[in-house]
């Protein structure tokens, strides 16, 4: 089982109890949000989920954050959503469930698409229903051995919720998806990686080890043109090709402007290791 961040990083001190279900540290430059309801497989409650997507929101805004990890502790990375502890609505009429929908899974993933650091995915168990899209929303996703991913909605008689049926389209093709949601059974983190879910499989012991090693990775990096890349890809399969070919001209011309672009071109002139600060 991986180790859990807040064992060597920098967090402040907090009375208040949802801290202690979503751990959160920064440690040079990166972001660790960790879902903590190991008794219950990480089901993520709306008080959770109001505060992952809090924290993504601050990752984007705060310069010293240049790469978010999201990972859980115990069996289950995140077992689906837990309701008991959502607001009480009284009798449902026409339009809750999809009113529900939109201001809960559809915000959480929405966060986690739209952040403006990448986001690692670090799966150290079980990710069911939105769960599964949880991880499948961040931009690399690393599993453990033991991980499984679950589309567990057809076994309740559910539509697939937590933006899946656009998510998975995109990352395995829609034959793919449509098994995967039709009949709900359990994929292993190895075949998720040969279908393209995951990038990489890791022992379970060295998951928050290659987690950490990537994360640096992407926060020693140029920020911003991290980030518009991200906008980039993440528009392009709902784009033509003259929108495509506009909003990559832009972004060039955006990240042009800022002090990693002038150094990556220095550094390469001066034939030396760039040193980039993420403005």
């Amino acid at each position: 089982m991986p180790s859990s961040p807040e064992d060597t990083t920098e967090s402040t001190e907090s009375t208040d109890p949802l801290d202690s279900l979503v751990l959160h540290a920064t440690d040079n430059g990166v972001s660790w949000i960790t879902l903590n309801r190991p008794e219950a497989m990480n089901a993520v409650t709306w008080d959770q989920r109001e505060r992952v997507i809090a924290l993504l929101a601050e990752a984007s805004a705060d310069p010293a954050v240049r790469a978010v990890v999201l990972t859980a502790t115990g069996r289950g990375f995140c077992a689906g959503a837990d309701l008991r502890g959502a607001p009480a609505t009284g009798d449902r009429v026409p339009g809750d469930v999809a009113r529900t929908i939109r201001l809960g899974a559809q915000r959480l993933i929405a966060a986690v698409l739209d952040c403006e650091k990448p986001v690692i995915a670090a799966v150290n168990g079980t990710a069911a229903g939105i769960g599964a899209h949880l991880a499948f929303a961040c931009d690399l996703v690393l599993a453990a051995d033991s991980a499984r991913f679950i589309e567990v909605f057809v076994r309740r008689g559910l539509v697939p919720d937590g933006c899946g049926a656009y998510l998975l389209p995109r990352l395995i093709g829609p034959q793919r998806a449509k098994e995967l949601m039709f009949f709900g059974d359990s994929l292993a983190a190895r075949e998720a990686e040969r279908l393209g879910l995951v990038n990489r499989v890791a022992p379970d012991e060295e998951l928050t080890a290659t987690a950490r090693a990537w994360a640096q990775r992407l926060a020693d990096g140029p920020t911003r043109a991290i980030a518009l890349t991200k906008q980039l890809v993440n528009a392009s399969l709902d784009s033509d090709r003259a929108t495509a070919f506009a909003a990559e001209a832009m972004a060039q011309e955006i990240n042009m402007t800022t002090q990693d672009a002038n150094e990556g071109v220095a550094s390469f002139v001066e034939r030396r290791t760039p040193k980039y600060r993420g403005v």
